[in-house]
């Protein structure tokens, strides 16, 4: 589906970039913020497998919504015009679905599953892993305000379901971030007006 033999192409040293489509877009373009932006989210994500190679499940989840992530930018990539560019390997225009935004659902309620519930807000930290995943989280945010943004700009269509699955993506990296941080037990909790 991707062939990437020459790194370098030369074609951006204007200041613009190609959507999927072929149309050539200003690098800092609202769609190319879009999914650059889940671009370092998966960066990210990549530093959070770093710690997370002993517990298997988690591991694999976490590689999955890496994977998934992809799929994210290729919806946004290509925006649906009709056009036959851009569809998957079965044939289809390559979207998110549904059924991911059910599996991260199920992926939630499985962490959040032994959890404790919260009497305040979470300070990101407690451990390395929580850290990185709280990191991750508020660049997922980041990546969902500019999604909102691109779709409610006139003809810059993004569809619903990439737009749960980063919602959903956000909800599942702060319980992800309990989880790494002992169920909970290292959570570093916000007590407000301490410091008055």
């Amino acid at each position: 589906m991707v062939v990437l033999n020459k790194i370098y192409t030369r074609t951006g040293d204007q200041g613009t970039t190609a959507l999927g489509t072929g149309e050539r877009r200003k690098k800092y373009d609202l769609r190319i913020e879009a999914y650059g932006t889940l671009d370092e989210l998966n960066a990210v994500l990549g530093i959070v497998r770093l710690h997370t190679a002993s517990d298997k499940a988690f591991d694999a989840g976490l590689g999955r919504i890496q994977n998934d992530l992809f799929d994210v930018e290729a919806d946004l990539c290509m925006p649906d015009d009709g056009k036959s560019a851009g569809k998957g390997p079965a044939g289809q225009r390559l979207t998110v679905t549904d059924a991911q935004v059910a599996w991260l659902e199920g992926e939630i309620d499985r962490l959040n599953e032994n959890l404790q519930p919260l009497r305040s807000f979470i300070l990101p930290g407690g451990s390395e892993i929580a850290a990185y995943l709280h990191l991750a989280r508020t660049v997922c945010r980041r990546g969902e305000r500019v999604m909102v943004e691109l779709a409610d700009s006139p003809g810059e269509p993004v569809t619903s379901a990439a737009l749960k699955y980063i919602n959903r993506l956000s909800d599942y990296l702060f319980v992800a971030g309990r989880y790494a941080n002992d169920n909970g037990a290292r959570d570093v909790l916000w007590q407000p007006g301490q410091n008055r």
